[in-house]
């Protein structure tokens, strides 16, 4: 490119901007809409107590998450072929929203657990490791209808000084009731209300066992 070519668009830059910034050099896009789920796990009413002089178990959440769908867009699938849906997020990574929801079911229970995070005074004596293997809306083959949105873990639950450790899976299968992003939201928040139910349920029980030994 010439010197004089260059000077040229430079000038023409210069310009641009001094027309006070109403010219962009920038593609415009639309903006995303913003999404959550979770929310209505313990949100019908206020957290249950745990029950009046039964033993709690302090218990260390903590949780993996599928990389295709850890972030912030919205995965699905079509038989092979995977995509995020346009213009449409979650308003912070799944990954984060799962975590704030599973602390929330286990709060919201009635479960005999008190949650700590690492760093809290006093030793947790159990550990729940929640990893999230799929996390996503899959559609027929044929690309038509609605999508179910499927979240599938694997758990791990452990108690030191007890020798038990034990694992399982856990998956839950939600339709969404069109095919609407706002429909396929709340097949999202479906799926992991169940999936968190189960695995409480679970915990629970595997807690009572441990204790017991």
């Amino acid at each position: 490119m010439s010197r004089f070519r260059v000077l040229a668009i430079t000038t023409a830059l210069t310009a641009s901007l001094a027309l006070g910034g109403c010219i962009s050099l920038l593609p415009k896009t639309k903006p995303a809409q913003l999404y959550r789920f979770g929310e209505s796990i313990g949100a019908a009413a206020p957290a249950a107590p745990t029950l009046a002089g039964g033993p709690q178990t302090g218990l260390l959440l903590s949780s993996g998450f599928t990389h295709l769908a850890e972030g912030d867009r919205i995965l699905t699938t079509t038989g092979s072929q995977t995509a995020y849906i346009a213009e449409s997020r979650w308003v912070v990574p799944a990954s984060e929203l799962f975590s704030e929801a599973a602390a929330r079911a286990f709060e919201t229970s009635g479960a005999p657990f008190r949650m700590m995070q690492r760093g809290d005074i006093g030793a947790s004596n159990a550990a729940l490791r929640i990893d999230v293997e799929t996390f996503e809306a899959d559609y027929p083959a044929d690309g038509k209808g609605a999508p179910t949105v499927v979240v599938r873990t694997r758990v791990l639950f452990t108690r030191p000084g007890h020798g038990a450790t034990s694992s399982s899976e856990f998956v839950s299968s939600q339709p969404a009731g069109e095919n609407r992003v706002s429909a396929i939201v709340q097949a999202y928040d479906a799926a992991t209300a169940d999936v968190l139910k189960q695995i409480v349920g679970w915990t629970t029980t595997q807690a009572g066992s441990a204790a017991a030994s």
